[in-house]
């Protein structure tokens, strides 16, 4: 038996060369490779046998790609640059500005690089140990440090000016893998001390951060089939459900790419493949290729919210094992980000994650697994483990503990959305009738108006400030509404409604 291997090829924020993959595809065909996956981090995954790397290692060598044989030290950066005008519109960051951080890359990272729009929930924000957050200030980033091999994260005061966003990410991983003990394994590491080093280091264009992150609500759009976009283009989504794709697929994909003058197909962190810029007239050559291969674009949407961690046949098999049981029983999953997990060191991003634990090992080989079944704090896929819902499920138990924690996801929104757009009755009649007061937040003096409400935060026009949730904060500065002084609106200047 040939004994199987894999190489793993970053492409910098999941954007692909369809001439360079094409070159890639080639080299590997040659070497007996007939099918490929991209992994969570936008990544090519080819396995083969350990005779047949030859070419494989020339052709990417020849073309300066990082990759890596049997390994996963060299994680690849990831991106929200494929969810760019097909899902995020009111934005300033765009695909040129994706690009052009990228083009300042001028080494290979040994740390998790994200960097992110916070106008969009297709692309995780934390999973990185250097995460960058596109802020409201144009080309500055707020920046989250999670320090490695730790879920501490700590983020900066300070936001960062795009032509740094490369320079800075650099000089950080030095200083951490300078100083192992500061800042590896440290659950207590100091993110004022590495800022402190960091600053020491030379000059970066910065500014004092004015307002908080505000992640979208995780709202997965559905990635598949055509779709139009810009007025004059189409994108087209490709999910494959054993995530295997075939090189001869792919090949013609990139001929029609480079024929048609597609000039690039991204990967996303659903080891989906999205081609954008579809012109109306090869609308048609597109659905040659997908009948000649019968590649089916339209699954069903609970199966394509799941995170399956990479190289784990197991993990792929327990997802499907559990959507079948899902449409079976015709569960909403609408809005739940599901992971698998089935090793300790994989970095899963979910709502609602299943982990697969032996109840005991013998050498490597490992005997009678059961499952438990974790929710993240408030049920956001970016937030760490909030709390463990069921332990030790058989597997023929899961599907129905799966189900209690998706219903238990749906009264947590539920009783989210009352607390914030039901207000008592009565105190919202006599705000209607005769509002005189505001609340001023002490801080950043920003005003909570009961007759205009808080649109962006959820909140209806007419909430009482009593009637707000009592974990409501200033959406500028994040003071809590506990701390607001009531002021006369005619001390204000301002005309009473």
């Amino acid at each position: 038996m040939v004994k199987k291997g894999f190489i793993k090829v970053n492409f910098i924020g999941g954007i692909i060369s369809p001439g360079v993959l094409k070159k890639i595809l080639l080299a590997g065909k040659k070497g007996g490779v007939t099918q490929v996956s991209f992994g969570l981090r936008q990544q090519l995954i080819m396995e083969t046998g350990v005779d047949n790397y030859y070419d494989l290692r020339e052709t990417l060598h020849d073309l300066n790609l990082p990759f890596e044989e049997n390994e996963v030290n060299l994680p690849n950066i990831v991106s929200s640059y494929p969810a760019v005008e097909a899902f995020i519109n009111k934005t300033w960051l765009s695909e040129g500005i994706y690009k052009d951080i990228f083009d300042l890359v001028d080494y290979t990272p040994r740390l998790k690089i994200n960097i992110s729009d916070s106008n969009q929930s297709f692309t995780p924000l934390f999973t990185g140990n250097i995460n960058w957050v596109a802020s409201s200030s144009v080309h500055f980033w707020h920046i989250f440090v999670r320090f490695p091999k730790t879920n501490s994260i700590y983020e900066w005061k300070q936001t960062v000016y795009t032509n740094d966003v490369v320079a800075v990410s650099k000089k950080l991983e030095e200083i951490i893998f300078k100083n192992p003990s500061l800042f590896v394994r440290n659950d207590a590491a100091n993110g004022d001390l590495l800022f402190k080093m960091l600053m020491e280091t030379g000059h970066y264009n910065t500014q004092l951060s004015e307002t908080l992150v505000q992640p979208m609500e995780f709202r997965l759009p559905y990635y598949e089939g055509f779709n139009r976009y810009n007025n004059n283009y189409f994108w087209l989504g490709i999910y494959r459900r054993d995530e295997m794709f075939d090189v001869d697929f792919l090949l013609e994909i990139c001929e029609l790419c480079l024929q048609t003058k597609v000039g690039q197909l991204c990967s996303t962190p659903w080891k989906s493949l999205m081609i954008k810029g579809i012109g109306d007239k090869d609308r048609g050559l597109w659905d040659v290729i997908l009948a000649k291969y019968l590649i089916n674009v339209r699954h069903a949407a609970n199966e394509l919210n799941f995170q399956v961690e990479d190289f784990s046949i197991d993990a792929l098999a327990l997802k499907q094992y559990i959507v079948k049981h899902f449409s079976k029983d015709d569960i909403r999953t609408f809005a739940i980000c599901f992971g698998i997990k089935t090793r300790t060191k994989s970095e899963i991003f979910s709502s609602i994650l299943v982990k697969r634990r032996a109840l005991f090992t013998l050498g490597q080989r490992e005997f009678f697994f059961v499952y438990d079944i974790l929710c993240a704090q408030d049920f956001n896929p970016n937030e760490r483990t909030g709390y463990v819902f069921r332990k030790n499920i058989l597997k023929m138990f899961l599907p129905l503990e799966l189900k209690k924690a998706a219903q238990e996801f749906y009264q947590f929104k539920a009783k989210s959305s009352e607390e914030i757009v039901f207000a008592p009755k009565k105190e919202k009649e006599a705000e209607e009738t005769v509002v005189s007061f505001v609340y001023q937040c002490p801080n950043c003096f920003s005003i909570y108006d009961p007759a205009f409400g808080d649109v962006e935060n959820g909140v209806a026009a007419g909430t009482s400030f009593s009637g707000l949730p009592a974990a409501y904060c200033c959406s500028l500065c994040d003071t809590n509404k506990k701390d607001f002084n009531e002021i006369a609106k005619s001390t204000l200047g301002v005309q009473i409604s």
